[in-house]
């Protein structure tokens, strides 16, 4: 997930979302958090969380956050970041910054992404799942990660608020 903007575009994290945080092996949060306690919900429900602040997050979660994170999973090399500059050149330009991923989770857009570079690094942005923006939907992702590949990259669309 990404972009969840609490308390300021929604009061809650959206409960489809929060019934797969049991059922996660590694939950990835990709900045703007804007509040401490959602970043407390996600650390005490989560088995593993994988996550970075974002360019709307504070002093208390930059002390808390890295800008930038990294997890081996599976034998895949996962990166996370808040943001990744414009959509045109993306690819080219993660794959550059980003040598030594397979898989960079980003966020900042609000706009569901899933490409792959001419490296091969997965780029997947989940949207946000309290903030469409022009979006007809709030989003969240979810994958697998077999036999040393990505699998079953699904986009959920939640339910309007």
């Amino acid at each position: 997930m990404s972009d969840t903007h609490l308390p300021k575009r929604a009061k809650a994290l959206p409960e489809p979302l929060l019934a797969e945080l049991p059922g996660a092996d590694v939950v990835f949060h990709a900045g703007d958090w804007v509040d401490t306690a959602t970043l407390d919900l996600l650390e005490s429900r989560s088995a593993r969380l994988v996550a970075v602040f974002g360019n709307n997050d504070g002093p208390e979660l930059r002390a808390r956050l890295p800008e930038v994170a990294r997890a081996e999973l599976g034998g895949l090399r996962f990166g996370v970041v808040h943001e990744t500059g414009a959509a045109q050149g993306r690819e080219a330009r993660c794959a550059a910054r980003f040598p030594d991923l397979d898989v960079l989770v980003f966020g900042h857009s609000h706009i569901p992404w899933d490409t792959t570079a001419a490296t091969g690094l997965r780029l997947l942005n989940p949207g946000s799942p309290t903030d469409r923006r022009r979006q007809p939907y709030c989003t969240y992702m979810t994958a697998a990660v077999d036999a040393g590949a990505l699998t079953d990259v699904e986009l959920h669309r939640l339910p309007r608020r």
